[in-house]
C-alpha cells in the first residue's frame, strides 16, 4: 500500500541553534494508526506542526497524498485534520456553528447533513446549540475533533487528545479513533499514555531529542523487545541471596518474599528449570510462581534510557 504521508530527512533548527528535528524520515500508509511516543521536548509537536504547515522546516521534504507541503500547500493542507493539545475555540459560539465555520475555512460548501453526522458520532448532537463555554473539558476536546473532521481530511493528527480527561472519556475516545480508522482515515497520535498506544495503534514510533529511534509494528515490537519476568514467591522472607543463586541475576522483591528473574521467551533455553532446582537446593521453599510480560511502557522506558 502506498504511503499517504511521506517525511524525508526533515530538519528544524530554531533561531539560537536549537535543533528540534534531526533528519526525521517516516512513511505512513493510508488507513493506519501510528502512535508517536516520546518524552517532553522530544520533537513530537514540532513534527506535527511542520507537517501541518504551522512551522517551516529548515530542510527535508514532506508530501501528503503526493502534494508537497511547501510547493502545493493548499492541496496538502486540505487533506490534513489537526486536533491540537490546547483547547482554543471561540467560547461564545455554538458547537454546530463552530464546526460549520471550520468546514468553510477550507473552502468546502455547506453540508449540514455531514456536520450532523460528525456531531452525532462524537456524542455532541445534543449539545449542538450550546455555547462552547458551557461544555466540560472532555466535550471541548470532542469539539476539536469535530472541527478537524469537518472538511473530510484523509490524515488526522491527534496531539495529546486525551490529556486531562478522565479514564472513561479516554476509552470513549479510543472507540472514536477506531471508528475513524474504519472510515479510512489515517491517524497519527501523540500521547504520554502508553496504554493508549498499546490499545489502538498499528505501529509505534519512538522519538527523543529530535531523532526517530524506531518505527515498528506494535506486535512485532512487543515480540522482539518484550521480556518476561518470573516472580517466585517464598514462604519466608530473605535479606540476601544465597551464594548459589548469584549467577542468575535475581532481584529480591519488596519485603524479601519474592525473587524476580528476567528471561527472553525466544531464547533456546529460559533457564527456569535450572533456577527452580537451584532455589530448592538452596533450602528455600516456594509458595507460588507467576510470570509477567513486559509492557509497551517497559520497552519505551528502556529505549529512551538507552538513548540518553
Amino acid at each position: 500500500m502506498a504511503a499517504i504521508l511521506s517525511v524525508k530527512d526533515l530538519r528544524k533548527v530554531y533561531d539560537g541553534g536549537f535543533e528540534a528535528l534531526k533528519g526525521v524520515s517516516l512513511d505512513i500508509e493510508e488507513g493506519e494508526i501510528l502512535a508517536l511516543l516520546g518524552p517532553n521536548g522530544a520533537g513530537k509537536t514540532t513534527l506535527i506542526s511542520t507537517v501541518c504547515g504551522l512551522v517551516t522546516p529548515s530542510s527535508g521534504s514532506v508530501t501528503v497524498g503526493g502534494h508537497d507541503i511547501l510547493r502545493d500547500y493548499r492541496a496538502a493542507r486540505s487533506l490534513i485534520g489537526l486536533v491540537p493539545q490546547e483547547v482554543v475555540v471561540e467560547q461564545f459560539e455554538t458547537v454546530r456553528n463552530t464546526v460549520r465555520l471550520s468546514r468553510g475555512l477550507f473552502g468546502k460548501p455547506r453540508n449540514d447533513a455531514l456536520v450532523e453526522e460528525i456531531l452525532r458520532k462524537l456524542s455532541l448532537w445534543d449539545k449542538r446549540d450550546n455555547q462552547i463555554k458551557e461544555l466540560s473539558g472532555g466535550m471541548k476536546r470532542r469539539v476539536l475533533i469535530a472541527k478537524a473532521l469537518a472538511h473530510e481530511p484523509r490524515v488526522l493528527f491527534l496531539d495529546e487528545p486525551t490529556a486531562g480527561v478522565d479514564v472513561a472519556l479516554r476509552k470513549d475516545m479510543w472507540d472514536i479513533v477506531a471508528e475513524m480508522k474504519a472510515d479510512g482515515v489515517t491517524i497519527i497520535l501523540t500521547t504520554h499514555y502508553i496504554e493508549e498506544a498499546e490499545a489502538i495503534a498499528d505501529r509505534i514510533g519512538v522519538i527523543t531529542r529530535g531523532e526517530l529511534l524506531l518505527v515498528q509494528e506494535k506486535a512485532e515490537l512487543m515480540r522482539q523487545m518484550g521480556r518476561k519476568q518470573l516472580e517466585v514467591q517464598l514462604n519466608a522472607p530473605i535479606e540476601t541471596l544465597p551464594a548459589s543463586l548469584a549467577d542468575f541475576g535475581l532481584e529480591i522483591g519488596q519485603g524479601g518474599e519474592t525473587l524476580i528473574y528476567s528471561y527472553d521467551t525466544h531464547a533456546e533455553r529460559t533457564g527456569i528449570t535450572k533456577l527452580l532446582n537451584a532455589i530448592s537446593d538452596a533450602g528455600l521453599t516456594l509458595r507460588d510462581v507467576q510470570t509477567r510480560q513486559s509492557s509497551l511502557e517497559d520497552i519505551f522506558v528502556n529505549l529512551v534510557e538507552e538513548d540518553a
